[in-house]
């Protein structure tokens, strides 16, 4: 019988070795360059994920990560309360108005306040007793930090709220669709006040209050397409709301941006104003006076 070949071991080349080596290392290199997720861009320091719990008719709905909670076709009988980890609100079905719209001031490193703050008293669109009749929820759809209801009225008019449970950024919006202009009534929480800031020459709304170690000032702006602002006061805005028009609410650095206004567009306008890229950002108003 044959004796069993053995093969030789021989050690690897030196040069390979070393492209083994570098290989490994650009793998394991903490200074490796990382994309960033997102459309935005991605920061460091992001917000903390939030979580949405909705009550309808005293039932509340708070889905698990990753799960969608829906509801269709349903007469709300008392104030839809929205909860979450960083924003809270109620929506009243008699006005299909947004009343104490909050900022809970949870621990994040995006956080412009430390206690619980009403940063809207009330978001209320003017509308008559016979676009009101017959309101019922069309459609509400709830998943992680992001609300979407829909109501429809016997009149055959909407009125859409969009919402996201973050301390800052474009995280809310109501769009209404009853044929003509709407008028929207906004009022600020206590201690909260409009003021055209010093570095843009725009309007901003806040409390004056400078950040610290924990938090940022707070600062935010309303966000109308397709609207017309009447009046305003210290604590006061109107509008007239175009039908597929909307109110967004913007928080934080995106409130204080150097961007162009939002376009005259009545469908798909989040994406077609998509900011792509960064944009300047100036330093934070110092002292400002309430208008008026």
């Amino acid at each position: 019988m044959a004796p069993t070949a053995q093969r030789a071991t021989r050690p690897l080349p030196l040069r390979l070795l070393l492209v083994l080596l570098l290989a490994l290392t650009a793998l394991l290199s903490p200074g490796t360059a990382r994309a960033s997720g997102g459309d935005d861009g991605g920061t460091q320091g992001a917000a903390a994920g939030g979580d949405f719990a909705v009550t309808v008719n005293g039932r509340t709905a708070n889905p698990g990560a990753g799960s969608e909670y829906r509801l269709r076709d349903t007469t709300p009988t008392s104030p839809v309360a929205v909860r979450g980890r960083h924003v809270t609100f109620t929506i009243d079905p008699a006005t299909l108005g947004v009343y104490d719209y909050a900022l809970t001031g949870a621990p994040d490193p995006q956080r412009m306040v430390t206690a619980p703050t009403v940063v809207f008293s009330s978001k209320v669109p003017v509308l008559t007793a016979a676009q009101l009749r017959g309101v019922r929820i069309g459609e509400l759809r709830l998943r992680d930090d992001v609300l979407v209801v829909t109501f429809t009225t016997a009149s055959g008019g909407k009125l859409k709220v969009q919402a996201k449970d973050a301390p800052q950024g474009g995280i809310f919006q109501m769009e209404q669709e009853f044929g003509v202009a709407v008028e929207y009534v906004h009022t600020l929480g206590p201690g909260l006040f409009y003021f055209v800031n010093e570095f843009t020459g725009k309007v901003n709304l806040g409390n004056g209050v400078a950040g610290d170690a924990t938090h940022q000032m707070l600062l935010g702006k309303d966000s109308p397409q397709v609207a017309t602002r009447l009046s305003l006061s210290a604590t006061t805005s109107r509008w007239s709301v175009a039908s597929g028009g909307r109110m967004g609410g913007v928080l934080g650095e995106d409130a204080v941006e150097l961007s162009a206004g939002a376009t005259n567009c009545t469908s798909d306008c989040q994406a077609r104003n998509r900011i792509q890229g960064s944009v300047p950002v100036p330093p934070d108003p110092t002292s400002p006076t309430p208008i008026g």
